[in-house]
């Protein structure tokens, strides 16, 4: 699936130079702290409160990405990354008309969601009702973000979209997005805090964030060599 780097032969897998780049690399790393907070024994490792510390990092990288991938949807930023006095913010008047732009903004708004959710589950002796109303809710509404934006990606996706082609990059990337915002969504509906402080299915709300992260970080890795220009373009 890589492209080729037409003087070396090889695939392009580094190249900071590219917006695009530093969308795919952020989610990466996003991806990778909700992984690593989610597996089984790390919480016991480190301390409950180091494991919410990593979901708060990861949830700043994702945000992070989701805000880089408005810019360039915008076209406010080129796909390579240009000098500050090059950013072309008059095409964000064109960006509504475009499905990736709203693709991106409902993202970036369930990114903060989970920025605010992480953020407040550092807290120590919320009781049930505090923890749904300030952790919980912020989390099962950014997962409703990320699932309505998976399925606007498809807008952008030749059809037909129900159909299996892991050869065609597009389709590969919105999939994966699509099973881990519902993998997301399955471990939000999980975490709901019951009366006595337990959460309604600790099991999945764990497995489902482990599943939506290694979905969210496979999409990633795919799509940084998508970006790269290919030799004849």
């Amino acid at each position: 699936m890589a492209r080729i780097d037409p003087k070396t032969g090889g695939s392009i897998w580094w190249d900071p130079r590219e917006a695009d780049w530093w969308v795919a690399t952020n989610f990466v790393i996003g991806s990778s702290c909700f992984i690593l907070g989610a597996t089984p024994g790390y919480a016991q490792l480190v301390g409950a409160d180091a494991d919410d510390i990593t979901y708060f990092i990861g949830s700043l990288f994702f945000t992070t990405a989701a805000w880089l991938q408005v810019l360039v949807s915008t076209g406010a930023i080129g796909r390579g990354i240009r000098t500050r006095r090059a950013a072309r913010w008059r095409t964000v008047a064109r960006a509504p008309r475009e499905a990736a732009w709203w693709a991106g903004m409902v993202q970036f708004a369930g990114t903060l969601c989970f920025n605010v959710s992480t953020f407040l589950a550092l807290q120590h002796g919320l009781s049930a009702k505090q923890a749904n109303h300030q952790v919980w809710a912020p989390d099962f509404f950014g997962s409703i973000a990320f699932l309505v934006a998976s399925g606007l990606a498809y807008a952008v996706v030749r059809k037909p979209w129900i159909t299996w082609r892991p050869r065609d990059l597009d389709w590969s990337v919105a999939t994966l997005n699509m099973v881990g915002s519902i993998a997301f969504m399955a471990s939000a509906l999980a975490a709901f805090v019951l009366q006595d402080g337990s959460l309604r299915n600790a099991q999945l709300a764990n497995a489902g964030t482990w599943i939506g992260g290694v979905c969210f970080l496979l999409g990633a890795i795919f799509l940084i060599p998508e970006e790269i220009p290919s030799a004849d373009g």
